[in-house]
């Protein structure tokens, strides 16, 4: 069992940054992919961010330039830098690892709200 929390969520103006966090525990040491997800009311949920246990990333196309994804292995954490935020941005954020054995584990989520 991986057991995730986020923190990090708030309110900011457009233009503005935040920094997500997601620390892992449990059996945090067979988690392979680790990603950021957001879901608006009514809406899929749709990935953000992805970064593999190597560090490779990849990004959704509307994020790009502005995030940044990144992981401290050491501390069980991922990372989401968020700057240059829009309204559009305001979404529910939610942290997903998958393990070695492809088991998906979610957060609870964290809100981030921009205002215009």
């Amino acid at each position: 069992q991986v057991q995730l929390v986020e923190s990090g969520g708030g309110l900011v103006q457009a233009g503005g940054s935040l920094r997500l966090s997601c620390a892992a525990s449990g059996s945090a040491f067979s988690i392979n992919v680790m990603s950021w997800y957001r879901q608006t009311p009514g809406k899929k949920r749709d990935v953000v961010a992805i970064i593999t246990s190597g560090g490779s990333t990849n990004y959704a196309d509307s994020v790009k330039g502005r995030f940044t994804i990144s992981r401290d292995n050491a501390k069980n954490t991922v990372y989401l830098q968020m700057n240059s935020l829009k309204p559009e941005d305001t979404a529910v954020y939610y942290c997903k690892a998958v393990t070695m054995t492809a088991i998906p584990y979610w957060g609870q989520g964290t809100q981030v709200t921009v205002s215009s």
